[in-house]
């Protein structure tokens, strides 16, 4: 039996369908694209973000609302809406939004780069007779080689196309039986799409490489006339089926079932929009498709592109100028780092100031005599991560060496199962986490002997151990020596690895046993204080919002007389504006060069102020589903010097788009305000505070006794 909404605050109508909510998201990032007043090259690389974000929505979120269709599921969301109304409702927005997208992209963004001096030659006619040959050597030299065409006939079935993968469908017709077939030539990943060309103008120009290989076919399938020949892509359910229960392997389950990935179900199939209608029939036989399915695109296919036209030489002009993290104040990498964390906390902003210190916090560990043993997660880490390097290193020289390795961080798994079993080889313990959670923590905890005894230095962070990400994301972290927290960093590791759940936590919230309730808890305090007369004020940032629990304690609060901030970058499913409900809240979202990454939470208690940062946003699959570490900030100059970020974030102007209550966004009217963008404030401030202190971040510290 249906549950009844029964109250104001629990009612369907205030609250905003998560994946609708999403693509409000994703509109904010085009409309960085659309705005005129970013630089040019910056507008082309927001529209490819809006399609690298626009491929993961439909594998993993259609994906998984098809697959609730499939099976029938009845349930309603926070929105009242059951899968198959969820997916009634996005369906038409995604085609709109795909709409919109090639609207900026053809009669914005291409006419401006070609004024601006780089030309997409968008066909292959266009080109000039030297370009032509150019471009027909290129194909027989470089190109050629690589391919491998896949005729279909009664002894051919058609292939397995992979996902995301680009490819040219074609009708060739044999020239001696005078029968026609399809044919499928995947565009090689493994070859640079954007080709320059031999430019007879003072500007430049380039062509994809889908277009050479279409006009080059015939040398592909010699005997055969190409009747017609288009691009094609499709994209299949990502979702992985994956039984821990059963699975006796959970590394070996992993591989298997990311080899699975590749051939899931087609779920889009994305086609030029001026396709044969013959070989469009042929496609949908093969794929196993419906119309539903199908995009007709004006324009290239994967506009992700866009990002490699972005890292073109030459057009630094039309570029946000690049930003270098700073050196972080109050460290100096040529003194010992656990001697500079035990005499004071250290607050760590990512990218406005260095990634430097944890990876130097890890490495002096590693090379510490010391240091007895270095416990870590790790969610995502970078392709060549000095933060494995250093673990690794530790573990050759006989320290204790825990590593927790997230094997399924979505689209990481592959990355994460090569990272653990490298890990292995050196030496270190490595554990996948606990069965039916993800570990989406981030600390490390460094044990080491000392005169006066054992000693803990702990980092937390609301970010991941990736050096690359810290220069692209905005995060916090924080290196502690705190006694309590090092007990709890203790405990959560014997969590992790013996499932030993101890019975109090000094300071750490961790979830899934009681940070939901704790958050509650601090709502519902500041909303006891409101009632009594008392100031209340609660500031929240985080990526997404959607917890019902959560979402009806603010709206409470809100009632109540609490003023509530938020700062959610992506996904809100709490409305504003509601009168008697949600009058006193206000929500914005960031999107500015840098992608808003940090969880930062702050109650004004009576004056007494908590502040908190982690891992988690106010989201089920992270309060229910995962373990994650909230933390609080407790020294005074760093707790005056978060709230002052969030403070500066209200404050911003230029970047913010604040939530209207029928639930779109607007950015602000700038008519008699100051002119303000947070991101850029905060690399002003960075390196302001470092030509002050005139720091050396050339040398490290190398212990004497690890030479």
């Amino acid at each position: 039996m249906e549950k009844k909404q029964n109250d104001k605050f629990s009612d369907y109508t205030n609250y905003t369908n998560r994946e609708y909510s999403w693509l409000l998201f994703n509109y904010r990032i085009l409309n960085e694209a659309k705005d005129k007043s970013n630089p040019l090259f910056e507008r082309m690389k927001f529209l490819s973000i809006t399609a690298s974000n626009l491929d993961e929505f439909f594998m993993v979120r259609i994906a998984s609302l098809i697959d609730l269709v499939q099976a029938d599921v009845k349930k309603k969301d926070i929105a009242g809406l059951t899968p198959k109304a969820q997916l009634e409702l996005i369906m038409p927005e995604t085609r709109e939004m795909i709409s919109s997208q090639y609207n900026t992209l053809n009669r914005s963004i291409l006419p401006a780069l070609e004024n601006s001096g780089l030309r997409l030659v968008k066909h292959y006619e266009e080109l000039s007779a030297k370009q032509a040959e150019y471009v027909d050597k290129y194909f027989e030299r470089e190109v050629y080689p690589v391919l491998t065409p896949m005729a279909v006939d009664s002894s051919r079935p058609f292939p397995l196309i992979s996902n995301k993968s680009l490819n040219i469908g074609a009708l060739i017709k044999d020239k001696k039986k005078d029968v026609v077939d399809i044919a499928t030539v995947q565009v090689p990943s493994v070859l640079p799409r954007i080709v320059a060309l031999p430019s007879e103008t003072e500007g430049r120009e380039i062509i994809l490489l889908e277009e050479i290989i279409e006009k080059n076919l015939g040398k592909l399938f010699l005997n055969y006339e190409i009747v017609c020949a288009h691009p094609y892509r499709i994209m299949r359910n990502a979702d992985l089926d994956i039984d821990e229960d059963d699975a006796s392997d959970l590394l070996k389950e992993m591989e298997k079932q990311i080899k699975k990935r590749a051939w899931g179900e087609v779920i889009k199939l994305e086609v030029e929009d001026d396709m044969d209608k013959r070989l469009l029939k042929e496609l949908k036989k093969q794929l196993k498709v419906e119309n539903e399915v199908i995009y007709r695109i004006n324009g290239p296919l994967d506009l992700t592109f866009l990002m490699k036209a972005y890292g073109l030489e030459g057009f630094d002009n039309l570029k946000s100028k690049k930003y270098v993290p700073q050196p972080v104040p109050g460290i100096n990498l040529e003194e010992n780092i656990f001697e500079q964390i035990k005499r004071k906390d250290i607050l760590l902003h990512h990218p406005y100031y260095e990634f430097t210190p944890v990876v130097e916090f890890i490495r002096q560990a590693a090379l510490d005599p010391d240091v007895l043993a270095i416990k870590q997660t790790l969610y995502r880490v970078s392709g060549n991560s000095p933060i494995v390097a250093a673990l690794a290193l530790a573990a050759d020289k006989g320290k204790q060496v825990t590593v927790l390795v997230e094997l399924k961080a979505r689209f990481d798994e592959e990355n994460n199962i090569n990272w653990a079993k490298k890990l292995e080889k050196a030496g270190c313990h490595v554990i996948y986490g606990l069965v039916g959670l993800k570990t989406h923590s981030k600390i490390a905890l460094v044990v080491r002997r000392e005169e006066d005894g054992i000693k803990r230095y702990v980092h937390l962070g609301t970010g991941n151990y990736n050096d690359i990400t810290a220069k692209l994301y905005t995060d916090m972290g924080l290196l502690t020596a705190s006694d309590s927290i090092g007990e709890d960093a203790t405990a959560v590791f014997n969590m992790l690895s013996g499932y030993s759940e101890p019975p109090v936590w000094n300071k750490l919230m961790v979830a899934p046993i009681w940070m939901k309730d704790k958050f509650v808890r601090l709502i519902n305090r500041e909303a006891d204080n409101a009632r009594q007369g008392k100031e209340a004020k609660i500031i929240a940032k985080m990526n997404s919002l959607c917890d019902p629990v959560i979402i009806k304690a603010l709206y409470e609060a809100s009632e109540a007389g609490v003023k509530i901030d938020l700062i959610v970058r992506g996904i809100c499913c709490l409305k504003t504006g509601i009168k008697g409900v949600s009058e006193n809240i206000t929500v914005r979202s960031l999107v500015g060069s840098f992608l808003e990454h940090s969880r930062i939470f702050y109650f004004y208690n009576d004056g007494f102020e908590d502040v908190y940062m982690g891992s988690a946003d106010w989201m089920p699959r992270n309060l229910d589903k995962r373990v994650e570490i909230t933390f609080p900030v407790e020294d005074a100059e760093i707790k005056a010097e978060v709230i002052d970020i969030l403070m500066t974030q209200l404050a911003d102007t230029l970047k913010a788009h604040i939530m209207q209550p029928d639930g779109s966004y607007d950015k602000l009217d700038l008519r008699g305000r100051e002119k303000l963008e947070a991101q850029q404030y905060f690399c002003k401030q960075a390196i302001s505070g470092a030509k002050t202190e005139k720091k050396e971040t050339s040398r490290v510290f190398i212990p004497k006794t690890a030479e």
